[in-house]
């Protein structure tokens, strides 16, 4: 895995594996956050709200990000990443991490 951001590097980090295709649009987004972190019931659901629920998770997690072209393909999804990126590199319980591309078939192989 390549970092975009990285804090703490603890083994003992809760991992979430975030789907880029997932993350484009606001509503599915927000939706997905929520479920994923375990976000109380009445977080704001919107950039500024995830900011502040990011930097005050109370536990150390390891968000890894797949598919983050599909989330930089729309503002939204490109504002969502800055955010998660600038939350990640504030606190030292956070990190930020790109899948690595699955591994595809051999240049010239047959």
């Amino acid at each position: 895995m390549r970092a975009l951001s990285c804090s703490m590097g603890s083994p003992d980090m809760e991992t979430v594996r975030l789907d880029g295709r997932r993350l484009r649009e606001r509503g599915e987004a927000m939706e997905l956050l929520g479920r994923a972190l375990a976000l109380p019931e009445w977080w704001g659901r919107n950039l500024d709200a995830l900011y502040d629920c990011l930097t005050d998770l109370g536990r150390p997690v390891r968000l890894v990000l797949e598919h983050r072209q599909a989330a930089e393909e729309t503002d939204f999804g490109r504002r969502l990443l800055r955010v998660m990126g600038d939350a990640a590199a504030g606190v030292p319980w956070l990190e930020l991490e790109e899948a690595e591309a699955a591994p595809g078939p051999e240049a010239g192989g047959t």
